[in-house]
């Protein structure tokens, strides 16, 4: 499942799940049940770089490879991961992960 994409091209596992839980403060248990779900929410919600830049980040990628392949600076790089986190705790986006709101994507 998601063997094709970006998450997959970083990370031997899909773990998102879990790292969702963790940056936007709900408990697992109360996030969309199905991974491909979630995903299909994630990828809705980020912009491509953004899910690049998460999926990099989450899979302990060096900060110099990351630079790299997105052609940025020190502070770009800072910059970008600090809209993406805080993007990810936003309430419009957050709630979006919960399992209540799955019917409005499925």
């Amino acid at each position: 499942m998601l063997t094709n994409s970006i998450w997959r091209q970083y990370n031997s596992e899909n773990n998102f799940r879990e790292l969702l839980a963790n940056f936007c403060k709900i408990s697992e248990i109360d996030l969309i049940e199905d991974d491909k779900n979630l995903y299909n929410v994630l990828k809705a919600k980020l912009t491509k770089k953004e899910l690049k830049l998460f999926a990099m980040d989450s899979a302990s990628i060096s900060d110099e490879s990351i630079k790299k392949e997105f052609e940025c600076n020190d502070d770009e790089l800072k910059n970008a991961k600090f809209k993406l986190y805080k993007k990810l705790k936003q309430d419009k986006v957050r709630l979006s992960f919960k399992a209540s709101s799955v019917e409005d994507f499925a």
